[in-house]
């Protein structure tokens, strides 16, 4: 009897945790995990129907099966839909991928995977926010990332202005938004109508739930002084080892450890009371290239890559490498460790070659990013993407529709 109400309530255990939209960061073997669009690497907001892949690689080189499943998800990711899979899924999930190939060429042995969306198993046929799980053959969850599907249903315009707030002039952004929904009818928009706003596709830093301040007629309104402000932060850090062999600006030194590359970057000093410097950079993103090779995806090759950073030894908090190479992920597998004898925060990371995008992100001691003492400091003048999230569930809907989507650059940032 102990054993049964163990088992019941382990399953539920692991029933209450799968529901809630929490993307699961992969194991050591897993890398590059990425969503392509046009055969470059994208932030997952397509438009329904759109095609697009998944891909990844496996260090194991194992050729091991993978299975992923498509889950509809709620505005705020709180929890599944009350739709059944066949309501917004035509076909059926929980396939195994079998577009796979092995490195070529490289010394660093991987297994690189490859999904098409939608493909001849499965097509979604709603908009919303999805989680696209990968499992191994044992069922069990080996990484899980979310997806946005949209429509574009209504205009949506979007405005970066400097802070009004004072003490946020000189290292804040913010954005001013309306969404014009002409002669459709929508129930109730100042409750339905919710958004989530993202600075360079990143969910960490996403401020949510916002509703409009007021209406125009068909048109919404938000023009919200802190509510919708992000930190500038500052243009990333970029390692550009598309010859992996060979040294530039960016790199330092290449040595060739035991089968593997090794890239030595130059040190890093915070730029955090320093005038800012426009530099150009690809907000967090990241491009796998291989220059002498045809086929980037498996001949790409991978290298230890050294960061050092020489950031004052009294930090409280910790220091992480991010980007979208990572998921922006805050885990242990990222966090810099103090070298006192060099007197350097120091990190080795196994990144497969390219053009990546990286930033240090300082945290504070519950693990939260401290914004406000950031590395590298905050500059309203500092290039950044964002996008706007729109959606709306109407008084008898089941489900979170996105309805629209925009894109603006803080290059136009006005006063």
């Amino acid at each position: 009897m102990n054993r049964i109400i163990s088992a019941i309530a382990l399953l539920f255990f692991n029933f209450s945790f799968s529901q809630e939209g929490i993307e699961q960061e992969p194991p050591f073997n897993i890398k590059t995990i990425s969503f392509v669009s046009n055969n470059t690497n994208v932030i997952p907001f397509f438009k329904l129907g759109e095609s697009f892949q998944l891909q990844f690689d496996d260090l194991y080189s194992d050729e091991a099966d993978y299975y992923y499943t498509i889950t509809q998800y709620n505005y705020d990711w709180s929890a599944p839909t009350n739709l059944s899979k066949a309501e917004y899924l035509n076909g059926m999930d929980n396939q195994r991928i079998i577009t796979y190939e092995n490195s070529f060429n490289t010394l660093q042995l991987y297994s690189h995977y490859r999904q098409v969306f939608p493909n001849k198993f499965n097509q979604i046929t709603k908009s919303g926010n999805y989680l696209f799980t990968i499992l191994n053959d044992e069922n069990e969850i080996v990484f899980s990332r979310r997806v946005i599907i949209y429509e574009e249903e209504v205009n949506v315009g979007l405005l970066v202005r400097r802070s009004r707030d004072f003490e946020g002039l000189d290292g804040k952004q913010n954005i001013e938004m309306s969404i014009n929904y002409g002669d459709k009818i929508l129930q109730n928009p100042i409750q339905n109508v919710k958004v989530t706003l993202f600075q360079n596709g990143n969910w960490k830093t996403s401020i949510s739930n916002l509703k409009p301040q007021y209406t125009l007629g068909s048109e919404l309104i938000y023009r919200y002084n802190k509510e919708t402000q992000f930190w500038g932060g500052n243009e990333g850090y970029t390692i550009d080892n598309k010859i992996i062999r060979a040294t530039n600006n960016t790199i330092a030194r290449v040595t060739s450890g035991d089968n593997i590359y090794n890239t030595y970057l130059y040190t890093n000093t915070p730029r955090k009371n320093q005038p800012y410097t426009y530099f150009p950079d690809i907000n967090g993103n990241f491009f796998v290239q291989n220059a002498n090779g045809s086929n980037s995806g498996i001949e790409a090759d991978y290298s230890w890559v050294y960061f050092a950073l020489d950031a004052p030894e009294f930090l409280e908090g910790n220091i992480y490498i991010s980007g979208m190479f990572n998921n922006y992920a805050l885990t242990d597998d990222y966090k810099m460790e103090l070298n006192k004898k060099a007197g350097l925060y120091e990190k080795a990371l196994l990144i497969k070659q390219g053009f990546t995008n990286y930033q240090y992100i300082l945290t504070n001691k519950k693990g939260a990013i401290d914004f406000e003492n950031a590395i590298d400091g905050n500059y309203f003048q500092t290039e950044n993407n964002y996008t706007a999230i729109v959606y709306y569930k109407g008084n008898n809907d089941r489900y979170d529709r996105v309805i629209g989507i925009a894109n603006t650059n803080s290059e136009v940032i006005r006063n």
